[in-house]
């Protein structure tokens, strides 16, 4: 280490930007010439991934939390966290990354059929080449011509699946068109097949789309308007052809759906000249997607249908929560499923086998204690001040001079609070704080401190850092939906800022955990344990998490445990200002949670209900009762028993890509302001999503724009100039 003074870095916010930020700032090859210190809203870690093990070690989380095989910076910090950690597995259960996550296959989307009635509509995913988060073996950059061709390919591969189901026969096709040697050649047979129709068997028209792929590799070779004709004779020879068939069965329906929907994305990606555009899938940015993909020619069947439909559910794309207002950035929408189908590695979801609070931030947070971290917990970010106008020099960049901070509780003996507890063997989050470590702990407990809720104002102290005294640079990793509260100053000053909080919005999403008696076989769900999205509201997000089951410390562990999320329809401003208004929330969503097992779990588990109708509350476990001592509620009072959240605070709100926002996004290379920079899901960050990925990509942004390391480059997925 040099004898130059560290440079101190304040990091608000401990969820996967700020954690991802302090990772990479503290990699060895720096040389300690950044300390860090993360500052944290209440005991734990994690923001909107934060877990903690409740009454009998349940693990009780904001929301259902898949990793995805195309979570290439996620799975790679993960994975080096894992080898430096060194658990020793004699020990530790979950000792290596490959102990804390598994590769689930097993997918599927819950399906209005025709006959009337929701049926699952189940798959497996094949497991692609690879792990996400390998190093040396680079992903490829994919371009959109990439991106289309492999479409095209997924197209002719359900052709002939939909054949094949319809007549038993598949049409004598080869891999590659015959007679297309040379681009010249290429286009010659396509502008032949236009001139004289020969779309008349299945063969010519899987043919065809295999020159369409040939093309999209070779762009330039061959005129625009030559690539649309032919697309759109080819996908109207395939319309006529399967439109019929499709009617009636809903398996054949379901492919077909898929099929048109590709068509009409190369059909768009060809009529809005993104194979040419610099600024690729931004440049339809403006769109919805279902808006978009209708001008495109997609029916409105597979607009509406499960699978678009799913799409919006499992990002929470709908505009103040309200389901009617499905809207997502079409561009986004694209990067985000094409990434998400073409580019996984190992599986296309990837299971955790704990609590994310336990496999994921407290791996971390023991890595980075060992690095020379310090974390600050129960500190709440109230002011980002910025240095007065007339006090900077000319030419001189506007900076942050102070920090405030409400000081939310004292730790004993004013040394650091130990946050994380033992649960045979692994360390975890607790779902309250250890009050015994805090001053006046018995109190603060007795008068039900609520550390992480934004409308518990009480404090122990207040506390102000100052730049050059406390802090030399600051890193606000904090939630979107904070920045109005926290960011006064920025949001009145700069017109960027206050474009960013009127146009990228946030929405409140609601989370329910069951414990049964019964298994997923004795319900009535006789597939394998799946993920399933696109069912009814308020709950069309639900996992089979039985494998949990052994991980926390019931006497008689639950015969199966299910996950289920969803948007919450927001509520206008003014009412989220009463101090009543979490408690609320959470009431309704019990009562969401009521209904949905009342009326709508029958469909995904058909004895779930009695034979009187209704749901079956004796199949709730309480983790408060003695196995034999009987039961002590009866009736719709055992749904107490299970967990439920309504995730309203600020920081929990889950940041949208709607339609015409994204260019309002801040990104963290942004160097508008000296000693400030910014890591977040809702930043512009190369992937502009609520998601894991989006918000470690981002805080790998943060730390290149202090460190100039991680090399852009070295970002997966990061392609903007």
């Amino acid at each position: 280490m040099s004898n130059e003074r560290p440079i101190n870095i304040a990091v608000i916010g401990g969820g996967c930007a700020g954690i991802a930020a302090a990772f990479e700032l503290t990699r060895p090859e720096h040389q300690g010439r950044y300390r860090v210190t993360v500052y944290q809203l209440g005991w734990r870690l994690g923001g909107k991934g934060a877990s903690g093990r409740g009454a009998a070690d349940r693990i009780q989380e904001h929301g259902l939390h898949l990793w995805m095989g195309f979570y290439e910076n996620a799975f790679r910090l993960i994975r080096e966290c894992y080898a430096e950690l060194k658990r020793d597995p004699a020990t530790c259960r979950i000792a290596d990354w490959r102990d804390a996550f598994t590769p689930d296959h097993f997918n599927g989307l819950a399906d209005w059929s025709q006959s009337g009635g929701w049926s699952p509509w189940t798959a497996r995913m094949p497991p692609f080449d690879g792990l996400p988060g390998d190093s040396g073996n680079e992903v490829p950059r994919w371009t959109i011509a990439d991106y289309l061709a492999r479409s095209l390919e997924l197209v002719r591969a359900l052709v002939l699946t939909v054949q094949e189901t319809t007549s038993g026969t598949v049409p004598d096709t080869q891999q590659s068109p015959a007679g297309v040697g040379t681009p010249e050649a290429l286009l010659e047979s396509m502008s032949s097949l236009l001139k004289y129709g020969q779309f008349a068997t299945l063969a010519a028209v899987v043919e065809a789309l295999g020159m369409m792929e040939l093309a999209l590799g070779t762009l330039r070779r061959y005129p625009e308007n030559l690539l649309l004709r032919f697309h759109d004779a080819v996908a109207a020879a395939l319309r006529e052809r399967f439109a019929k068939l499709v009617e009636t069965d809903d398996k054949l329906r379901r492919l077909w759906e898929i099929i048109d929907m590709m068509l009409a994305v190369v059909r768009g990606g060809l009529r809005f000249r993104l194979l040419t555009d610099p600024r690729g899938f931004d440049a339809i940015d403006d769109y919805d997607c279902r808006e978009w993909l209708r001008l495109n020619g997609a029916s409105e069947g597979t607009i509406n249908g499960a699978f678009v439909r799913a799409l919006y559910d499992l990002t929470f794309a709908y505009e103040d929560g309200d389901v009617k207002r499905p809207r997502v950035a079409a561009g986004q929408g694209l990067r985000g499923a094409f990434r998400a189908f073409f580019t996984y590695r190992g599986a296309f979801f990837w299971k955790m086998q704990s609590g994310m609070g336990d496999v994921v931030f407290a791996p971390f947070y023991e890595v980075l204690k060992r690095r020379g971290v310090r974390f600050e917990f129960f500190h709440r970010l109230e002011d980002v001040r910025l240095v007065a106008p007339e006090r900077l020099s000319p030419g001189e960049r506007p900076y942050v001079e102070a920090l405030d901070f409400d000081v939310q509780a004292e730790v004993v003996g004013g040394g650091e609070y130990q946050p994380l507890v033992d649960v045979r063997g692994l360390p975890c989050w607790p779902a309250a704080p250890d009050y015994r470590q805090l001053v006046e702990g018995e109190r603060l407990q007795q008068e039900g401190w609520q550390f992480e809720s934004h409308w518990d104002r009480r404090k122990a102290r207040t506390r102000t850092l100052r730049v050059g005294e406390d802090f030399d640079l600051a890193i606000l990793a904090i939630g979107g939906g904070a920045i109005p509260y926290v960011c006064k100053q920025l949001v009145e000053r700069d017109p960027r800022w206050r474009s960013m909080v009127e146009r990228v919005k946030t929405v409140p999403t609601q989370a329910c955990q069951l414990w049964m008696r019964a298994s997923m076989s004795e319900l009535g769900w006789n597939e394998p344990p799946i993920n399933v999205s696109g069912f009814v509201e308020p709950f069309d997000t639900w996992a089979d998490m039985s494998h949990l089951a052994s991980e926390e410390s019931w006497s008689q562990p639950p015969a199966a445990i299910a996950y289920f999320c969803n948007v919450l329809p927001d509520v206008p401003e003014e009412e989220r200002l009463r101090p009543a208004f979490p408690q609320e929330q959470h009431e309704r969503v019990r009562r969401n949670c009521v209904q949905f097992l009342q009326r709508d779990i029958v469909h995904l588990w058909p004895q779930a209900h009695g034979v009187s109708g209704g749901f079956r509350w004796d199949l709730l476990m309480d983790a408060r009762e003695a196995p034999d001592a009987g039961v002590s509620n009866q009736g719709e009072a055992r749904f107490t028993s299970q967990y439920w959240t309504a995730n309203v605070n600020p920081t929990d709100r889950y940041t949208l890509s709607l339609p015409g926002s994204l260019k309002f996004r801040i990104s963290p290379l942004d160097n508008t302001y000296d000693n400030l920079t910014v890591a977040g899901d809702w930043t512009d960050c190369g992937f502009n999503q609520g998601c894991v990925e989006a918000a470690v990509m981002s805080g790998r942004l943060a730390a290149h724009s202090i460190s100039g390391a991680p090399r852009l480059e070295e970002i997966v997925g990061f392609d903007h100039p």
